[in-house]
């Protein structure tokens, strides 16, 4: 354990924040581990249904801890990459609760959560060129996807940030609120953790890994992800208690 991320369990829901508010939670390598293994703990424990990922003292993430960067360091765990979410994903959704700021590295750290939820106010940038470096830790390959390419390009060659409410209006935010981020996350998380275990995995991984299938392929390859969800108990459960009205039981199996 790490005293730079907090790790709680709380209804289904883990939640995990950079706990390093005098640093504007700069990301270390200390800290991507500890995030790594938040995640490894999300997926091997059946109680959790998802996780949150925020930040302490009213900042997401404000990118990679410079001071450790000249001395050696990368912020990241392992082939995981920055903040050690940033080149793979757990197979349950992970939201990211961001407020003050999620800049360069913090930035990619919450592109690569599902789904975000931010406070009015938040900005989001990759200031990078600022600081005549690059944001490799996927900034400039994911912003295109998720961003008119053109506000990708402004973004990426001025360094310069978008306001939360911006990102809402072009859809890179799923929840805008007036308070504090994570109260919006909860409110989302306890959606998500509400419907059957199972179908919720095979549902992320399809719409994470579908990007580049082709039209002929799609069958084929949405096949393994989905073909044990329909043969299980869950799914069985779920039609009973559409039936007879109640709420579904979910075993995750």
């Amino acid at each position: 354990m790490s005293e730079q991320v907090l790790v709680e369990a709380r209804e289904g829901i883990l939640e995990v924040t950079i706990n390093r508010p005098e640093a504007k939670n700069a990301m270390t390598k200390e800290a991507a581990e500890a995030i790594a293994a938040a995640m490894d703990r999300l997926d091997a424990d059946g109680d959790l249904r998802c996780a949150i990922l925020t930040g302490a003292g009213g900042t997401f993430c404000s990118g990679m801890d410079l001071k450790g960067f000249l001395k050696g360091e990368y912020p990241v765990a392992g082939n995981r990459g920055f903040g050690g979410l940033t080149t793979w994903t757990p197979k349950k959704p992970v939201i990211a609760a961001v407020d003050g700021f999620a800049l360069a590295g913090g930035m990619e750290l919450a592109m690569a959560c599902d789904m975000i939820v931010a406070s009015k106010g938040t900005k989001f940038g990759i200031p990078e060129v600022k600081r005549g470096m690059a944001a490799g830790g996927g900034g400039m390959v994911i912003l295109p996807r998720l961003l008119p390419r053109t506000l990708a390009m402004e973004m990426a060659i001025t360094g310069d940030p978008i306001t939360a409410e911006r990102a809402h209006e072009l859809g890179l935010v799923n929840v805008l609120t007036d308070g504090p981020a994570i109260e919006g996350a909860r409110e989302l998380a306890a959606r998500v953790a509400g419907n059957g275990p199972l179908a919720v995995i095979a549902s992320k991984g399809v719409v994470r890994d579908s990007w580049l299938w082709a039209d002929e392929d799609v069958n084929a390859k949405q096949s393994p992800y989905i073909a044990g969800v329909f043969t299980s108990e869950d799914a069985r459960e779920g039609a009973m208690a559409f039936a007879e009205k109640r709420k579904p039981q979910w075993k995750g199996r």
